[in-house]
């Protein structure tokens, strides 16, 4: 198991990734009714304010996952949110993802956000490697991905039933090898 007990502040050029704060919760509200959040991550609005209040407040208290809000530096406003969770012991792996709202998008944010998480979780932690599934209608999500290193691994063919459409999940991973050659070369 991995203890990620400690909630960094992550600073970026265009974001600051941190721990969640009360007053990021409208914000992240906002993000979660979303119509393309809703879609990129075949969720429903099916919740409540009191559940999302519950759910943020207990972020920082959890130590078997990392969730920290994305917000805005220019503006200083929360956008979104990183998430590194699902424990796999046996591979020594987690789940990496991230969600962008209305506010966020088309800025860069996402790709520097996982980009600053991806070095976080390979520079302070022994896992060897982080796993995502992007829906097959979320090209952006996909090159963001392929940017920070991430390739295939699978496809879950008619993963999810959006508007009477069966929509593949692309399974993709990035092991801690490979983030080294791309650190190396970016050095170079």
């Amino acid at each position: 198991m991995i203890n990620l007990t400690n909630k960094p502040t992550i600073i970026g050029n265009k974001v600051i990734l941190s721990p969640f704060r009360y007053e990021d919760i409208e914000f992240m509200e906002e993000c979660l009714k979303d119509p393309e959040v809703l879609k990129f991550t075949g969720s429903t609005a099916d919740f409540n304010r009191d559940e999302i209040i519950k759910w943020y407040n207990s972020r920082n208290e959890q130590s078997d996952r990392l969730d920290l809000a994305i917000v805005d530096k220019l503006n200083d406003v929360v956008v979104g949110e990183v998430v590194i969770n699902e424990y796999d012991e046996v591979n020594h792996s987690m789940n990496y993802r991230i969600l962008i709202g209305p506010r966020g998008r088309d800025s860069g944010f996402g790709s520097e956000a996982t980009s600053l998480l991806v070095d976080y979780v390979f520079t302070n932690t022994d896992l060897n490697q982080l796993t995502l599934g992007v829906y097959a209608f979320n090209p952006r999500g996909k090159r963001i991905y392929e940017k920070c290193g991430f390739v295939l691994e699978s496809i879950d063919e008619g993963d999810l039933e959006f508007q009477g459409q069966m929509i593949d999940l692309i399974n993709m991973i990035l092991k801690r090898e490979d983030w080294e050659k791309i650190k190396k070369l970016d050095k170079e």
